[in-house]
């Protein structure tokens, strides 16, 4: 028997609308779970096969949280902003609003299909001027805040898309989108200062429960560095004023084996410090830097490249002159865009002074050596484990060697006392660096939210150089409908081409004024969508005071690796801003984070269109049923990590239901008897896998649990508790089965049981038998049988027998309860 999973998937799915079931009560005296998937961003090509992963495993949370009685929140919405959005209208004329309402039916479609039990009365829409308005408030808020600011900044910029690039999406000096070229722009933009919080983001990191390879992410982003700021003095001086060279470094101690100076081709000193004679090639160097992403720039794989000023500065400690020379390694947006080149003790520069020939002074020696320092190689293979050398370059701690009056002290000794010299001689200070840089909030594209700001042409507002906010009973400023999506030739948004729309009044003074025609990076609108969730229909305020403190923090977040930096961040930073501003009640939004594994290929490879190795749910679900889907997508591993796709794995989940709905259908009550000592400890195991995101052992268990009851019939009761711990994985079947036995309502309704501890221990288990590792037969014993027990019913086994005949049996491996494996040759 194979059940029609269309008919009975559309009958519940359809009960489930008709019953609101699934909706979150507001006001409601239950203890609450707020629950939050990442929304996705609604593409043309519909949901990926990865989506149901995250959604099904907080499906199944969820679900279970509401059988124990709990107001749960699990809202789901789309993030629809974006750059793929606006190159298909560029390509077809059509507008981006009309594509993303397509886009978005498909995915609600196909989402519901699924049989995730989503709250749709709280759907959102970042695309959506009604939820934009608060971004935009938002926005003003940071400006207000002194947080908003526009300055210069250097881009990538792609001279066929005409618009800016993030790092990741130059390679080679090319556009990763269209192939072409790209260079490096100064532009004017907007910035938001997040690392003024950039301590908070640390330091709260051990207030939550995050997965603690998502807290490394997190704090390798943020890059905190302590160190010391050095200023060289340049020598002779180019001019009347006398240039200085500031570095930032994590190991001052390594001062007196500086031996040159590194500054990044940005660098605002090169033309003044350059001789004559080495700017020709200076600023070609330059030019061909500005075609490099930072990634390819900062790779350690790279060749290492650069020119000589012809300039040089004086070491403060030794006094001796150092050359100063400008790489690409070298990146103008982190510290102060120049290095102390130590090459003795850094592998970078290290490699630098091997090509160009320049001297490498050792100033730190390893504290213990087991063996002795071969002159030619560095330290010995002998030394600690925890030495790190390259040659004869070491990069660890120890003792300082030719070091003057600090030859001799530990390297977190020195650090002190050469900061402490330092500042007494004027020459530098202690210092704190942060890889983190200020969030650039500008895109020169259509499709985003409108920056409501407006400059004034008399600039009325001096403190802001004219800028002036869009007043509150003014937004949402919508998003003007254009002819043409592409950017300007000069850079600019479309939105600078509608002049309607850009002159306007100063809403300050009166006076004539223009709008900022930049519009918000696609991180905008998610940094923040939880909390409108609590809300979504409150046109008063993003939400209301009284539901915040009902729902926030957010108890569950999962979402994919991929996001566990840049959006993770921007929406705790968004969140701890407006706590400071006294608009929500936490600082941390979101209580637990998780992350889930890729779905890859049947082969292992990340699927892809070009490939032809994409997944459709659509063909899965029309074919094997979505309980068939979300029953595999969590067998498939666990949770955490990335799982190749296999269809024979689904088709024997598939297989799997038909066995259920067969048992439910030959169901019995008059033959039942009592299997408590059978499904007790297989469904309280089920249940603790769900709280343990152990997805892929509660599916198993469940297939373990029917394949030891057989033909045997349960009574009703427990049979019931069974079709609610099944509920979470297979909604559908489990609804269908429960009306099958001739209960009614839903089994959604019921709570989810408590477990008989008596019922727990085992009289006897089945016991897989291996042979080599391969599982030939089972036996059934006591969970704590001796060895002797085992082994007899083991060899006593006939397929076990036949597997080893005949061979020398090297050892036996049993765990009581677990494992009986015969090791054979």
């Amino acid at each position: 028997m194979s059940y029609n999973h269309q008919a009975i998937e559309k009958k519940w799915q359809d009960r489930w609308d008709e019953t609101g079931i699934f909706y979150a009560k507001d006001n409601d005296p239950r203890e609450k779970f707020y629950c939050l998937v990442e929304f996705p961003y609604p593409s043309g090509a519909g949901l990926h096969i990865g989506h149901p992963r995250s959604y099904t495993a907080l499906d199944v949370v969820s679900r279970k949280r509401r059988h124990q009685g709990k107001n749960v929140l699990y809202p789901i919405g789309w993030d629809a902003f974006g750059l793929p959005t606006e190159n298909y209208a560029i390509k077809t004329g059509r507008k981006p609003q009309d594509i993303t309402k397509e886009n978005t039916d498909t995915f609600r479609r196909q989402l519901k299909s699924l049989g995730i039990s989503f709250d749709w009365s709280r759907e959102v829409n970042t695309t959506d001027p009604n939820y934009y308005k608060w971004t935009q408030w938002m926005f003003l808020e940071f400006f207000k805040a002194g947080l908003a600011y526009k300055t210069t900044q250097p881009i990538n910029w792609c001279l066929s898309c005409k618009i800016g690039l993030a790092n990741e999406e130059v390679v080679n000096g090319r556009c990763e989108r269209c192939g072409g070229d790209t260079e490096k722009r100064e532009k004017e933009q907007w910035m938001i200062a997040i690392t003024k919080y950039a301590d908070r983001l640390l330091e709260d990191l051990d207030t939550v429960d995050y997965m603690e390879k998502i807290k490394i992410q997190q704090r390798n982003w943020i890059g905190k560095s302590e160190g010391a700021l050095i200023s060289f003095k340049v020598d002779p001086s180019p001019g009347p004023v006398t240039p200085w060279i500031n570095v930032f470094t994590t190991r001052p101690d390594t001062l007196f084996g500086t031996t040159y100076l590194v500054l990044a081709p940005e660098h605002e000193l090169i033309e003044q410090i350059a001789t004559d004679e080495q700017m020709l090639e200076i600023m070609a160097y330059v030019e061909a830097a500005k075609k490099k992403s930072e990634i390819e720039r900062g790779s350690d794989e790279k060749e290492k490249t650069g020119v000589f000023t012809g300039a040089y500065a004086i070491n403060p400690v030794t006094g001796k002159k150092i050359p100063v020379w400008v790489a690409d390694y070298v990146l103008g947006g982190y510290g102060t865009g120049a290095i102390m080149a130590v090459p003795a003790h850094d592998e970078r520069d290290f490699a630098f002074a091997k090509m160009f020939e320049l001297p490498i002074v050792k100033v730190v020696e390893p504290e213990v050596l087991q063996n002795i320092i071969h002159p030619d190689v560095g330290i010995s293979h002998g030394m600690q484990s925890d030495v790190k050398v390259v040659h004869e370059c070491f990069t660890g701690e120890g003792v300082a060697v030719n070091s003057g009056e600090f030859t001799g002290q530990k390297t977190e000794e020195m650090k002190k006392n050469i900061v402490a010299w330092l500042e007494t001689e004027g020459h530098g200070e202690a210092s704190v660096n942060y890889k983190l840089r200020d969030w650039v909030f500008s895109r020169q594209r259509y499709w985003g939210e409108p920056i409501p700001l407006v400059h004034c042409d008399k600039e009325c507002q001096v403190e802001t150089k004219g800028w002036v906010p869009v007043p509150d009973d003014q937004l949402p400023v919508v998003l003007p409908e254009v002819e043409k999506y592409e950017p300007t030739d000069t850079g600019e948004s479309p939105l600078a081409t509608i002049e309607d729309w850009v002159n306007t009044t100063c809403p300050a003074c009166g006076g004539s004024a223009k709008r900022e025609t930049d519009t918000m990076p696609n991180w905008a609108g998610s940094s923040w969508y939880f909390l409108r969730y609590i809300d979504p229909h409150n046109n008063e305020t993003f939400a209301d005071q009284e539901k915040l403190n009902q729902w926030m923090p957010v108890d569950l977040y999962n979402g994919g690796m991929e996001h566990t930096t840049l959006h993770l961040l921007y929406s705790r930073f968004w969140n701890k801003f407006l706590f400071d501003r006294g608009h929500v009640p936490v600082s941390e939004p979101y209580a637990r984070r998780h992350s889930h594994g890729l779905v890859l290929a049947e082969d292992g490879t990340k699927m892809s269109k070009s490939k032809g190795n994409v997944v459709n749910p659509d063909e899965i679900v029309s074919e094997y049923g979505a309980d068939a889907l979300r029953m595999y997508i969590l067998f498939m591993g666990p949770f955490e990590e990335p799982v190749p796709w296999n269809l024979n794995g689904l088709i024997g989940v598939r297989r799997f239901l038909d066995k259920i709905m067969r048992y439910v259908s030959e169901w019995d009550e008059s033959a039942a008897v009592d299997g408590g000592k059978i499904i007790e400890p297989h469904l309280k195991k089920a249940s603790d896998d769900i709280d343990a995101f152990k997805f892929n052992t509660a599916v198993s268990t469940f297939m373990m649990l029917f394949n030891e009851l057989g033909q045997k019939k349960i009574t009703r009761d427990q049979l019931k508790r069974l079709l609610i711990v099944l509920c979470p994985f297979a909604p559908h079947v489990a609804n269908e089965a429960w009306e099958m036995i001739g209960e009614e309502g839903l089994v959604e309704e019921q709570p989810w049981p408590e477990f008989d501890e008596a019922l727990l221990v085992r009289d006897q288990v089945e016991l897989g038998v291996q042979v080599n590792g391969k599982t030939r037969s089972a036996i059934v014993i006591a969970p704590d049988a001796d060895e002797a027990t085992a082994r007899e019913a083991a060899f006593a086994d006939e397929n076990v027998k036949r597997h080893t005949e005949g061979k020398e049996i090297v050892k036996v491996i049993y765990v009581p309860g677990k494992i009986f494996n015969i090791v054979v040759k």
